[in-house]
């Protein structure tokens, strides 16, 4: 027997105009979590995609257990005992949860002695025993649509872990959770280590990698650049090794000079009560204003209000001096004001459309000639300007945009707001699920915007990106704006305290 579950040699994959992989390699040994590393766009995904059956490799082998194998599609991975657990869940809110794990293979019975019918019973009290595998104390026949999402999250690795398990990709498992609810996870992942279960652990948070993995390997521009011990390694040496490059600092040098006051926001209240309430505050030109707060504090709820897709029954906005009225995003298009979405594949990218329509779709009237005919050469134009302005990584305008990495994406959708010249962008976590080198290029790209005189309202979870971006950091909590803080001053303890403030 190997001492390897699975073994990946030598995989390449291509798609049009990109190799994905080239002699991409992974050696997954039973009972160990295995962080897989590297930038957007690093062949990551990719790879598990070969290992699950999802694509077919045009060069390489896969060995369990030691022999050479075949994996044709995901059922053929599944009978395989490889299972994975997708960043962005596919549930069905409206089934049980005992449906939901079992959906496409459910437990069957004869009824009348020769009609196949669902076994009901067994798949309920199966669904019971894998729930306690995963620590879920609820009722199978419960609406899947009742849980959160990391309880959602649960329900996946307890379908994932159904059968006969052996490995199990986890792709950025906790990049929508609590710290609590990361916890709960962490203590799955324990059991099915001591299980024997080889876990693949997918992950931009260092903090995560470091704590929870046994092995890390580490892939750049579709290569392997080599696997490690958890152990002996530091955040620096990974992150040299996923950019290639060292990082001498996180955040880019600022030469942005706050002005005056431009935009101001007086007595925003939400017509939901349990929403944001009583909200004032203002940004001068050229200032990168921070919105610090926990799970559950309104941050992005009062800025979808500001920018027209929430209603609110009292309060005022005033661009330099002149009252502006929204009601819908389009009349704060008209104003100036962009908003980056939080959710980038659910109200972001137009996943079957091109870059260029991506990028183009929010400022097609100015690409309109004789009142009917989009100006395409102009469009191409925009495209290019931006793709070199932001270096998009993309083989042509044309190319469909949910095939990009995360950070190429959200790079799109920045250029998208930007062929609108706006004067106030309200970016929401600009960075999230996106690896530390396509961070920093974005990083650059909105202290250049600060420099230029746009007024920057950023929120963001991430203590460290707030501190080491924000001219001045705004706190809230449970719907209330809290207080403010320097960005000279703020550190971990005094935004904390403002944002644990509850009446």
């Amino acid at each position: 027997m190997s001492e390897y579950v699975l073994e990946m040699r030598g995989v390449c994959k291509s798609f049009p105009g990109v190799k994905a992989l080239d002699h991409a390699q992974l050696k997954l040994r039973p009972g160990t979590v295995h962080a897989l590393m590297g930038e957007n766009g690093a062949g990551k995904s990719t790879l598990m995609k070969c290992m699950f059956g999802i694509y077919k490799m045009d060069e390489g082998d896969i060995y369990i257990d030691g022999q050479k194998t075949v994996i044709s599609d995901p059922l053929e991975a599944w009978d395989k005992g490889i299972s994975m657990v997708h960043q962005e869940l596919q549930p069905i809110p409206a089934r049980t949860i005992g449906e939901n794990i079992f959906l496409g293979r459910y437990p069957m019975k004869k009824a009348l002695g020769f009609i196949p019918v669902v076994d009901h019973d067994k798949m309920y009290e199966d669904t019971a025993k894998l729930l306690k595998r995963v620590r879920m104390d609820f009722d199978p026949k419960q609406k899947l649509g009742t849980l959160t999402v990391s309880q959602m999250q649960s329900v996946e690795i307890a379908k994932a872990v159904a059968g006969n398990c052996r490995v199990l990709i986890l792709d950025e498992p906790t990049s929508s959770l609590t710290q609590n609810e990361v916890e709960a996870l962490f203590r799955i992942v324990e059991d099915l280590k001591k299980e024997g279960v080889a876990i693949v652990y997918i992950s931009h948070k260092m903090d995560e990698i470091l704590r929870i993995s046994d092995e890390v390997t580490i892939m750049r521009d579709g290569q392997y650049i080599g696997t490690w011990e958890a152990k002996d390694l530091t955040t620096d040496f990974i992150i040299t090794k996923m950019v290639g490059r060292e990082l001498t600092n996180l955040y880019p040098k600022r030469e942005n000079v706050p002005g005056d006051v431009v935009f101001e926001v007086e007595d925003f209240t939400s017509i939901n009560p349990r929403s944001f309430r009583h909200c004032s505050f203002n940004v001068r030109k050229g200032e990168i204003l921070g919105v610090a707060g926990l799970v559950g504090a309104q941050r992005t709820e009062l800025m979808e209000g500001l920018f027209g897709t929430r209603s609110h029954t009292s309060g005022t906005i005033h661009y330099q001096g002149k009252e502006l009225k929204i009601t819908r995003p389009k009349d704060a298009i008209d104003q100036g004001i962009a908003m980056l979405t939080e959710d980038r594949r659910g109200s972001g990218i137009m996943g079957v459309l091109s870059v260029a329509d991506n990028i183009s779709v929010a400022s097609l009237n100015k690409y309109i000639d004789y009142g009917f005919m989009l100006n395409t050469k102009k469009i191409d134009e925009l495209v290019e300007e931006n793709r070199k302005k932001m270096n998009i990584k993309t083989p042509s305008g044309k190319t469909l945009i949910q095939s990009l990495s995360g950070g190429n994406q959200q790079k799109v959708l920045i250029g998208r707001w930007l062929a609108n010249d706006p004067d106030v962008l309200i970016l929401d976590e600009p960075t999230r699920g996106i690896d530390v080198g396509a961070k920093y290029e974005i990083y650059c790209i909105i202290a250049d915007l600060a420099k230029q005189g746009k007024s920057i309202i950023m929120i963001s979870s991430e203590m460290g990106e707030l501190i080491g971006m924000s001219d001045r950091i705004m706190v809230m909590c449970d719907g209330r704006i809290t207080g403010f803080i320097d960005g000279k001053e703020a550190n971990q303890e005094n935004i904390m305290a403002l944002a644990t403030q509850f009446e």
